[in-house]
């Protein structure tokens, strides 16, 4: 059953193969969903890309810049016509304490993971508005529910816990227009998001704890953002959804 058939999707953080947003392009893809894969990596979601094959396309993006994200938009529905759905699946880790943030890892920090979301999000709305349809997911992290992490320090926690925030106002304040916004909290995946940090012991220690017994892959990521983009949760808005194997359990 291909659940996004005809459907188009435009998908941020989809350059590294090992990424959730490259995992979401693919999964999208399976299922019949025509696919805009969006990277500030040139080289990284041009490959992710061709390895998806000729109905997708790749866009060099920062999505921390509005004239950027508007223009990307607007290439894109000159490219597809139309977008049905859209990941904002962008972003950074840093652990750094506190007191030894500098404004400017800040600035990163919260502009690659809170920002990236508002704008994009922002730049896509004027089209879905108009359809009277459309489909947000906006991937978090468990950092945001639990105050951060292995890695994920305050101002990734801040960032993380502010897209909860984001896509639960959106959902509100758009459901009228007929656009469903939800949000997606992944626990530890076991992929390289902190650019080898998380060695092999520490994701094995983690694993030990999480009742399902592993770290979630992309792919569970990409799964769960499936679902939501579907019709199988035509009724559903304004939700958070833990995949995390139940290493946090409210």
């Amino acid at each position: 059953m291909r659940l996004l058939a005809d459907k188009v999707a435009v998908v941020s953080g989809a350059g590294t193969v090992s990424s959730i947003g490259a995992a979401t392009a693919r999964v999208f893809a399976a299922h019949g969903a025509r696919v805009a894969l969006l990277d500030i990596d040139e080289q990284a979601v041009r490959q992710s890309c061709k390895e998806l094959g000729e109905s997708h396309r790749a866009y060099v993006t920062d999505v921390a810049d509005e004239g950027q994200c508007r223009q990307t938009v607007t290439d894109i529905l000159s490219d597809f016509i139309s977008i049905d759905i859209l990941v904002n699946s962008i972003g950074i880790v840093h652990g750094t304490r506190i007191l030894d943030i500098t404004q400017q890892e800040y600035d990163q920090v919260l502009d690659n993971n809170l920002r990236g979301n508002f704008l994009l999000s922002q730049a896509v709305l004027p089209h879905m508005k108009a359809r009277g349809s459309g489909n947000i997911i906006c991937i978090s992290s468990i950092a945001g529910q639990s105050g951060g992490g292995v890695f994920g320090s305050s101002h990734y926690a801040a960032a993380k816990s502010g897209i909860f925030g984001l896509a639960k106002a959106l959902a509100r304040e758009l459901a009228a227009d007929g656009i469903r916004v939800n949000a997606v909290a992944p626990g530890p995946v076991d992929n390289d998001f902190t650019k080898g940090r998380m060695t092999r012991q520490i994701k094995d220690e983690i694993a030990s704890k999480v009742p399902l017994g592993r770290l979630g892959t992309p792919e569970d990521v990409a799964n769960a953002c499936l679902f939501l983009a579907s019709d199988l949760s035509s009724y559903i808005t304004g939700i958070v959804l833990d995949v995390n194997g139940g290493l946090l359990i409210h």
